[in-house]
């Protein structure tokens, strides 16, 4: 089991996309911005949800690894430390589910 978290990879992230290094992947779509980054992880979402339905546990992990890496892109882009998305996370977790469907549908109807 790897000690890597999701807020190591915000770190690196976050390095790489300020590098100016035109070899870094991370450099390249934040300079294409938010919209580009954002198509890209909608891109890989699709292939998480393709390797889940018809692929092996190897291949949901890669691509699940490319989902992961392309939010933390975008929350970088868009400001939204990883942590305001864990503290939402632990909101919803101290209700069940079904509650906290609930009141977000609540919330959005007004």
């Amino acid at each position: 089991m790897s000690d890597f978290t999701l807020e190591d990879l915000e770190k690196i992230v976050a390095a790489r996309a300020t590098s100016g290094d035109p070899s870094s992947y991370t450099a390249t779509l934040v300079e294409k911005g938010a919209a580009h980054t954002a198509k890209k992880l909608g891109e890989e979402a699709v292939e998480t949800v393709i390797a889940a339905i018809g692929e092996d546990d190897e291949r949901l992990a890669s691509e699940s690894a490319d989902l992961l890496y392309h939010l933390l892109v975008l929350l970088h882009l868009k400001h939204v430390p990883l942590s305001s998305v864990m503290a939402e996370l632990a909101r919803r977790t101290a209700q069940t589910g079904l509650e906290e469907k609930a009141g977000r549908s609540r919330a959005t109807s007004h």
